[in-house]
This record gives structure tokens, C-alpha cells and sequence, in this order.
């Protein structure tokens, strides 16, 4: 049933704005990381807290999806609570969470759009386009068929109104 709504959320998920989206938040050593740094590859923006279980959930299915599709994908992860960074950095290290990690407060609309519950995802194309937003958990395997989808579509392969 999970899979299904996932699928079903990305077909009619955001429509891709006109100007590609961009914003800047600090790393955990404070370092300004922006969106657009990622040009060229699909990121999956992924807001989440230390405390929602089912952010805890998926981060082992985050760290897959960024390792194994390095070349092409970057994960990053935005921790939208306000904890101590020294806890923050102990949690992403015991989680061994490989990807990038930036911070924000928790605001109603961010730049790429509300966050009304935890974990969010958001899917950029490599030309920094907002395509689709999930609210709840992803997995690795739904993400990586709706970018194939995606590029068959671009590559003129696939109709657009395909079903999955």
C-alpha cells in the first residue's frame, strides 16, 4: 500500500517550477551549503528530526540511495528542529549518515515548499528543478524508479502519461 502512494503521490506531485529553486544553510561546522552546489545531479532534499521515528526509519535507505548512485544523486538531509550541534553531530556520526547534512528552524514554507509533517522529501532535477514532494517515509527503490521514469521521459521514450 506504502509503494502505491508513494507512486501515486509522484505522479501528481508539484509541478516543476519555471526558475530552478535555491537556498543556503549551514552545515554542521557552520559552512554555507547551497542547493544549487549540486547542479548536474538529482538531489533528494530530505527534511527530518532526531526525534520522528520515521526519519530513523529511512535513514538506512537514504545512506543506500546516496552511496550507490554517487556519480548521478546526492541525499541532503535537512535536520528541521533546534538541538545542540555537538548532539546533532554525535547522531548523524552513530548513524553513520554519509550524506550531507545541513540545518534549519522548523518554519510552516521553506524554500522549496511547506513541510507540514516529518520526514519530507523533495525530488531536484539536475537542473535544479522542483519535481515531486513526499511527505512520510521514502525508500530507495521507489526513488530510483521514479528518476528513471523521469530520464526515459526527457529521453523521449516513455509518454509522460504513462501508468507505473
Amino acid at each position: 500500500m506504502h509503494k502505491l502512494f508513494f507512486l501515486l503521490a509522484l505522479l501528481v506531485a508539484t509541478p516543476a517550477l519555471a526558475e530552478p529553486v535555491d537556498f543556503t544553510l549551514p552545515d554542521l561546522d557552520g559552512k554555507p551549503v547551497s542547493l544549487s552546489d549540486y547542479r548536474g545531479k538529482w538531489v533528494i532534499v530530505n527534511y527530518w528530526a532526531t526525534w520522528c521515528p520515521p526519519c530513523l526509519e529511512e535513514i538506512p535507505e537514504l545512506v543506500s540511495l546516496h552511496e550507490d548512485n554517487s556519480d548521478t544523486l546526492v541525499v541532503l538531509g535537512i535536520d528541521y528542529e533546534e538541538v545542540n550541534t555537538g548532539y546533532l553531530k554525535d547522531f548523524v556520526e552513530s548513524h553513520m549518515m554519509s550524506y550531507p547534512v545541513v540545518r534549519t528552524a522548523p518554519v510552516p514554507v521553506t524554500a522549496l515548499g511547506p513541510v507540514m509533517g516529518l520526514p519530507t522529501t523533495y525530488i531536484i532535477s539536475p537542473t535544479g528543478e522542483r519535481l515531486a514532494r513526499q511527505e512520510g517515509p521514502v525508500t530507495q527503490a521507489d526513488i530510483e524508479k521514479y528518476i528513471a521514469r523521469k530520464q526515459k521521459q526527457a529521453a523521449g521514450t516513455t509518454p509522460v502519461a504513462e501508468k507505473p
